[in-house]
């Protein structure tokens, strides 16, 4: 199997069928978790499926993107009230290897309703297919650029370089569509003494139009894990999603967040 149909049978058997035989099949037993609050290993995952059912979690992947060994979902669960709040949106990357899961980051957020959000955008809709898979080295190129000169802060002048004047779509709840909703969004956040700061960026995946960056920082004081989706189009960032959460001082395991 391709590294996206071995994820999604893996996710599928987790969160879909609660089928812990199909599961353990498809994870690698030295299974690495870099989600704060579930022990390392396949055991420890397999060991919460019973629970997930009782409780009737489910997840809807809404994009699926890979690059090598790396497979990025972009979902929504319900009755997810074990890890935080009863929907959430997440981010969840997966690396395959010898045809097993063997490694698992994610980020978790509470879904805010579309109705709620600055953009009038939900935090999961828009488009879904990937296009143009002959510019993905390309595109990938223009979001590092972009998160090595803006977010990270060596060039912020330049952001117009890459990301688009006329169309910029937003669906973080809290900030409002095109350049000028960001910039609006920032200077409320400083209003607040709440600063937002990108250190260094860990995982990048790109398919297509499509390219997901994972990053640490802070948001104010707190330390904190970025993961963030682009829609590309005419070499340009024309569409934004994102999954932000604090990183916790304590872990169920050593792997850390990262």
């Amino acid at each position: 199997m391709a590294v996206k149909e071995i994820v999604l049978a893996a996710v599928t058997a987790l969160f879909g069928n609660y089928d812990v035989d199909a599961a353990r099949e498809l994870l690698a037993p030295d299974y690495i978790q870099h989600n704060p609050a579930v022990p390392t290993g396949a055991e420890a995952i397999l060991g919460f499926v019973p629970a997930l059912q009782e409780m009737g979690l489910t997840g809807v992947p809404h994009r699926v993107l890979a690059e090598g060994d790396l497979v990025v979902l972009h979902s929504t669960y319900e009755n997810a009230q074990a890890f935080g709040a009863e929907k959430l949106v997440a981010f969840d990357v997966f690396r395959v290897e010898n045809g097993k899961v063997a490694e698992h980051w994610d980020n978790l957020q509470p879904l805010v309703p579309a109705s709620e959000t600055a953009s009038g955008r939900s935090m999961v809709d828009g488009p879904t297919e990937i296009v143009d898979q002959e510019k993905t080295a390309e595109n990938k190129a223009l979001v590092e650029g972009f998160v090595d000169a803006v977010l990270l802060g060596k060039a912020p002048e330049t952001i117009t370089d890459y990301i688009s004047t006329e169309t910029y779509h937003q669906h973080n709840p809290h900030v409002a569509d095109g350049l000028e909703g960001l910039g609006a969004a920032f200077a409320a956040f400083a209003e607040q003494g709440l600063q937002v700061k990108y250190d260094q960026v860990h995982l990048v995946v790109a398919e297509g139009n499509f390219v997901f960056t994972a990053a640490e920082g802070k948001f104010g004081d707190q330390p904190t894990a970025f993961f963030d989706l682009f829609r590309v189009d005419a070499g340009k960032i024309v569409e934004h999603w994102d999954v932000v959460s604090e990183i916790p001082t304590e872990f169920a395991h050593d792997n850390g967040k990262f």
